[in-house]
């Protein structure tokens, strides 16, 4: 059965100290965990439109605004876990920050241990149990048994093509990079990996699942970025 477990985790931390920032980025970063950090409101803002984080940490007091409204801002078109940075006795923050829909607020000073398991905590309690099944009227897809049909007939699937399609298929519609779908499917690491071994296993998913591999309806390429998944059969 394929998990989810192993998918890292991007955390996006907006905090104006940067030794504070650094610290925190430098400690805690890992292979199941990694940090963005900017330091104002007016660096943040792009960045959390154009990228995908799993958690936002916010500082309350920033040099060009509040991480109080930034919060309710967030909230009024995603469902991201927040959690606030603020100060020991700022108790209204953390009631405002509450009331704004965070999540959760860690008071300062506080140890880099405290913070991880902080993280973890939150990062576990808003994961959803992994999918395992994936069905349209062309498809039927059941990762824990590890059954696969195509218009009713069984095909076999390699460990690494299972990986690669569960990705996209549980992502359909959106762009996957290279290295996104690279760390989920060889997530002990890819310095050993061929540079050529996920377009292989594309290859090979396409043989088994396109009508016509070399004009892929489902699987597709999006030239410069990676690929994605598209059910275009009505």
């Amino acid at each position: 059965m394929i998990t989810q477990q192993k998918e890292k985790k991007y955390v996006f931390i907006l905090e104006d100290d940067d030794d504070l920032a650094d610290g925190i980025c430098l400690s805690l970063q890992s292979t199941e965990l990694c940090f963005t950090c900017c330091k104002t409101i007016a660096e943040a803002k792009p960045l959390l439109k154009n990228n995908t984080f799993d958690l936002l940490i916010l500082d309350i007091n920033l040099p060009d605004g509040s991480g109080l409204e930034l919060c309710k801002e967030i909230r009024k078109t995603s469902q991201v876990p927040i959690a606030l940075l603020t100060a020991r006795d700022m108790e209204l923050d953390i009631v405002t920050g509450l009331e704004y829909g965070a999540d959760d607020y860690i008071t300062k000073p506080f140890s880099l241990m405290v913070l991880r398991a902080r993280i973890r905590a939150l990062l576990r309690r808003n994961t959803p149990a992994p999918k395992t099944e994936y069905r349209t009227e062309r498809f039927q897809f059941f990762f824990d048994t590890m059954n696969f049909y195509k218009n009713g007939k069984s095909f076999e699937l390699s460990k690494t093509e299972q990986r690669i399609l569960y990705l996209l298929v549980f992502n359909e519609g959106q762009v996957l990079t290279r290295e996104r779908l690279l760390e989920w499917v060889w997530p002990e690491g890819t310095e050993y990996v061929e540079d050529n071994a996920l377009s292989v296993g594309i290859r090979r998913l396409r043989d088994k699942l396109e009508d016509t591999p070399s004009k892929p309806a489902y699987i597709k390429t999006v030239y410069g970025k990676g690929y994605l998944w598209e059910n275009s059969y009505q």
